[in-house]
């Protein structure tokens, strides 16, 4: 399988070979679209977070549940990625939110990487041209079990469990969207935009390597990654990943769904 992170120099060799996807999407609720119809990395195919890599959220299981497999497959072909495409993610985040598509197709079994740097990687003029690809054969598959955890799982014990979110989120000191603040008592903080440098570039592996020992994760340990709702929680998976230490799980829900019961929270370092 492909590597999970890929940079610019890649992309270029191969890029008659890949689909390039943009995935932008903002939390402030800025839209990812108009984002990309202002100018994206030429021949990028745009992916809405929403609409394609998650259903509609609820209470009770979070914002951003993952999608109906056909959903999916639906949304993957009127892309132009097909069973055997290999696709190639970016957005203008350092990643955190594109690896949600990535971990999604590698989860799959499908060839898929993030592009290091994004959409700042690019250095030519960025186009407003709107691909029209030609449909493409999707399977739809479920998701496999073996690489998620349920909200009751996340408590059992038996692995570490990585929160994504910023460090304030985490303590407890604000909490922007949810309604409750604090974390999963027992998970340890990995804030995932600090996977990257001031230009959105993966730290070098040992860099890597060693924020992940800091929260007692070394290769030889079950992981499993959270965060507000199950999105940038991906780009600490596709960091571990990265860094040679193994394939983690996601709690989808993540907060947004533990959050909205009575189970406790626990606030601080």
């Amino acid at each position: 399988m492909i590597a999970p992170v890929v940079d610019i120099t890649w992309l270029t060799a191969h890029r008659d070979d890949v689909v390039l996807a943009d995935v932008r999407w903002y939390l402030d609720g800025r839209s990812g679209l108009a984002a990309y119809e202002k100018g994206h990395l030429p021949g990028a195919v745009f992916i809405d977070l929403d609409a394609a890599l998650a259903r509609p959220g609820s209470a009770a299981e979070g914002r951003h549940p993952l999608p109906e497999p056909e959903t999916f497959a639906a949304a993957m072909s009127a892309a132009g990625i097909g069973d055997t495409t290999t696709v190639i993610a970016y957005d203008d985040a350092g990643g955190v939110i594109a690896a949600r598509l990535i971990w999604m197709l590698r989860t799959l079994g499908c060839e898929a990487a993030l592009l290091d740097g994004g959409f700042f990687a690019y250095d030519g003029e960025p186009s407003t041209a709107t691909p029209r690809p030609a449909p493409a054969a999707f399977t739809p598959r479920e998701w496999p079990a073996e690489r998620l955890v349920s909200l009751a799982q996340t408590t059992e014990g038996g692995h570490v469990l990585l929160d994504a979110r910023d460090r304030p989120r985490f303590a407890g000191e604000t909490e922007p969207v949810d309604p409750r603040a604090g974390h999963i008592p027992g998970a340890r903080n990995l804030p995932c935009r600090e996977n990257v440098d001031a230009e959105g570039r993966f730290l070098p592996v040992a860099q890597l390597r060693e924020r992940f020992a800091s929260v007692g994760v070394d290769g030889s340990t079950h992981v499993v990654s959270y965060c507000g709702s199950g999105v940038t929680a991906c780009h600490n998976l596709i960091a571990l990943e990265h860094a040679g230490l193994g394939r983690g799980r996601l709690f989808p829900g993540s907060w947004s769904q533990y959050s909205h019961t009575d189970r406790p929270a626990a606030t601080g370092d």
